[in-house]
Order: structure tokens, then C-alpha cells, then sequence
């Protein structure tokens, strides 16, 4: 690694964590591109100058070594995350809510205790938290999704309280409808045309770039001022159960 200033983003291998590692590399960040998926990362570090670390949320020694392997740290980007199924309460499986509170909560308190002593030591951190407008607002089917998004904008909301008076920035950016290759594809265990069916008629969901650049917008204000939470939709969707679908 190089003098720059280090920025780590979770789940790097795609999507919104893709985008925002390429974003902040454009900002003069040393990228650390975070994932389980070691081939996509590696293309990813090898081509905006980062670095590549291995890393599943889960696994509190993957964990443990991403810390290792970050001992300097000015950016936390939490971005790693997921939804699994459409299912109502009544039918759905406790082991796709556990997986979802594991990656959504737990990987982020994981990932966050693990590189906090380097945020504070660079005497200018800042903790993003990529949430959800799930995490604020529920709908029916995505109870389990949305409570751990819930659960992780409680995370940041206390933590924000915890750290006042300390050099650590904590952010959360909560997009709306947002269209990337593998989210609703994961969320629907592969199913393309389930998958397609959520952005069926939306002339312009986000794209994963639109939310690369609220990240670098947040990371880059001064370091007295911290964007507690930064909300963002689509033109086309006012709500969560209002979208305009032509």
C-alpha cells in the first residue's frame, strides 16, 4: 500500500461496492476491495491500483485478517449485504432471516470493531454504512430483509452517539430502488424473470455509479462535518409502495 489515504469497501466484487471502490480510487483513495469472491477483487484492485483482501462478513477470522491487513485505515465502507426472498411471515424460512441479520448486522458490527482502532488512529475516520430505505419503512414480503436493515440503521444510529467527541465520522447512505446485476437475482434464488419484474416499467432506477457518488460526495465533506443519514430514490419512486411504471 501507498501513502494515500486507505478507504476499505465490503462486499467490493459487484454492484454498489464495485462502483464505489472505482469512485473513491477516482478521488485519490488507496482501495482496499473487500470480498468473498477473490477473482473479481483481484481485477478490481488490479485496475484502479488497490489492494485485494479476501473477506467474508460471516467469519470472524476472515474478519480478524482483513484488520491485519489494514492496520492504517481513514474509510470504512460497510457495504456488504444481501436479501434473500419475497416470502410473507407466516411462510418464510428462519434460516434466510438468519442469513440476512448475520450479513446485514452482524457483518457489519464485526467489520466495524475489527477496523475502528485504525479509523480513530488516523485522527479523521469515517464509518459508511450502506443501508436501505428498507431499513426505515416496511412492505409486505420483506420482513426479514427489513428488519435487519432495521437493525443495522439502529447499528449506526447508536454507534453515531457512542463515538461523539472521538475523530470518527459515521454515515449512512439509504438508497432507494436501485438496479445492479445480482441483488434481486440473489434475493430470488436466480430467477431472472422474478428478478427483471421489480424494475419492470421504471424509466430510471438508481444505478450502482449513482450511489458510488453519494459515497465519495459524504467521504470527501470536512472532516467537522458528518452526514448522519443521506436518503436517495429514483425520480420515479416517491415511496416505497409508490412507483411510477410506464
Amino acid at each position: 500500500m501507498n501513502e494515500k489515504a486507505i478507504a476499505v469497501v465490503t462486499g467490493a466484487s459487484s454492484g454498489i461496492g464495485a462502483a464505489s471502490a472505482r469512485r473513491l480510487a477516482a478521488s485519490g483513495y488507496h482501495v482496499v476491495a473487500a470480498a468473498r469472491r477473490t477473482d473479481r477483487i483481484e481485477a478490481l484492485a488490479a485496475d484502479i491500483g488497490g489492494t485485494a483482501v479476501p473477506l467474508d462478513v460471516t467469519d470472524q477470522d476472515s474478519v480478524d485478517a482483513l484488520a491485519a491487513a489494514v492496520p492504517v485505515c481513514s474509510v470504512l465502507v460497510n457495504n456488504a449485504g444481501g436479501a434473500l426472498g419475497m416470502d410473507p411471515i407466516e411462510k418464510a424460512d428462519p434460516a434466510d432471516w438468519q442469513w440476512m441479520y448475520e450479513v446485514n448486522v452482524l457483518g457489519v458490527l464485526r467489520v466495524t470493531q475489527a477496523l475502528l482502532p485504525a479509523l480513530e488512529a488516523s485522527g479523521a475516520g469515517h464509518m459508511v454504512l450502506l443501508g436501505s430505505t428498507a431499513g426505515h419503512i416496511v412492505y409486505e414480503g420483506g420482513a426479514g430483509y427489513t428488519a435487519a436493515k432495521h437493525g443495522a440503521a439502529a447499528l449506526r444510529e447508536t454507534l453515531r452517539l457512542e463515538l461523539a467527541g472521538r475523530p470518527v465520522r459515521v454515515s449512512e447512505i439509504a438508497p432507494g430502488m436501485v438496479a445492479t446485476d445480482e441483488f434481486s437475482l440473489k434475493r430470488f434464488g436466480g430467477d431472472a424473470e422474478r428478478a427483471a419484474a421489480v424494475y419492470a416499467g421504471v424509466a430510471e432506477p438508481l444505478t450502482a455509479e449513482d450511489i458510488a457518488d453519494c459515497v465519495d460526495w459524504v467521504v470527501t465533506r470536512p472532516p467537522h462535518v458528518n452526514v448522519d443519514y443521506l436518503e436517495v430514490r429514483p425520480l420515479a419512486q416517491a415511496a416505497q409502495h409508490k412507483v411510477v411504471r410506464n
